[in-house]
């Protein structure tokens, strides 16, 4: 069942984009800990673009909101 479901966003994806990195994660288990998993479809280099651009965006997300506190 997750299976297809993953295999039909990848799909949805491969269309649409020449490179897409996919990151999720389980909620927290009773002891804190959770599962995340990343996959990517593309040229490796661009993926790392990719993750480098969100790195640098949730940064900036978070010295907005420590400024506006």
């Amino acid at each position: 069942m997750k299976q297809d479901r993953d295999n039909k966003i990848r799909e949805a994806l491969a269309k649409k984009y020449a490179c897409y990195v996919l990151i999720t994660c389980n909620e927290p288990g009773e002891d804190g800990d959770m599962q995340v998993e990343m996959t990517y479809e593309g040229d490796p280099t661009l993926a790392a673009y990719l993750i480098q651009g969100a790195q640098s965006f949730m940064d900036q997300q978070e010295e907005l909101q420590e400024e506006m506190s």
